[in-house]
């Protein structure tokens, strides 16, 4: 068998070497000097760059027209009782539905992945020396548990639609991408918060991996928290009408 497989590939040898060399020709013309993996790089950059000023500037226009919006439903409400009654019930829940800012004590909580440098610890695979959707959920939900009358990530007021997703080792809220540490802040009592961060079986799970791996989480008390109001989009899929109240 080998005296009848030495030749044939003896044959081919030399047509492969040519196509290597022609594709190895075409990548540096293509490339021109410069590396196609960094071009790469580079142009995905630049594309997330582009989505995120793209988004930031959709999000300035969106306040921009809510505010005027508001301003033509007051002016109306100085002519029409209705308004006028309907725009104080939605004043009312306002802040209940995070649309206006919170101040008070509360914990500040970070999340952040493993260091990079070196060789990663024994046995860690990838997944396990990042940060997840669920850990950050799982801190979400346990300050809300604790009594949080308002929650912030990052720069951005979290309230009851609000979607938390990862994709990768980034997370996306409300249409804005954000990197490692991810940091949370409640408003609330910090001794009732942080018991509940210390009672959540999610977050004992997630301090395994802080120990065996080095992902960070630290918790702090704020003497004085300030969370901005929600300015996002509000939608709503399920709505029922509240019943009527007996008149007094």
């Amino acid at each position: 068998m080998c005296s009848v497989r030495r030749p044939a590939w003896r044959s081919i040898i030399p047509v492969l070497t040519l196509l290597a060399g022609t594709l190895f020709a075409a990548s540096a013309s293509t490339a021109r000097g410069t590396s196609l993996r960094e071009q790469g790089r580079t142009r995905m950059t630049e594309l997330i760059a582009a989505e995120q000023r793209r988004s930031r500037q959709e999000r300035a226009e969106y306040r921009r027209l809510r505010h005027e919006v508001d301003g033509i439903s007051r002016a109306a409400g100085r002519h029409d009782a209705r308004v006028k009654r309907a725009q104080a019930e939605a004043d009312a829940l306002a802040a209940r539905a995070g649309l206006t800012p919170l101040a008070g004590p509360g914990v500040g909580v970070s999340l952040d992945d493993a260091p990079q440098h070196g060789d990663p610890p024994r046995g860690a695979r990838p997944d396990d020396l990042v940060v997840h959707q669920a850990d950050v959920q799982a801190v979400v939900n346990a300050l809300w548990a604790g009594g949080a009358r308002g929650l912030q990530i990052m720069d951005q007021r979290v309230i009851s639609t609000s979607a938390v997703r990862c994709v990768g080792n980034t997370l996306i809220l409300q249409g804005v991408v954000y990197s490692p540490p991810f940091r949370i802040t409640a408003v609330g009592d910090p001794g009732r918060l942080r018991a509940a961060l210390g009672a959540s079986h999610e977050i004992a799970v997630y301090r395994k991996y802080v120990r065996a791996y080095g992902l960070g989480y630290a918790v702090r008390t704020v003497e004085r928290a300030t969370l901005p109001p929600y300015t996002g989009n509000v939608t709503m899929k399920h709505a029922t009408v509240p019943p009527e109240r007996a008149p007094e």
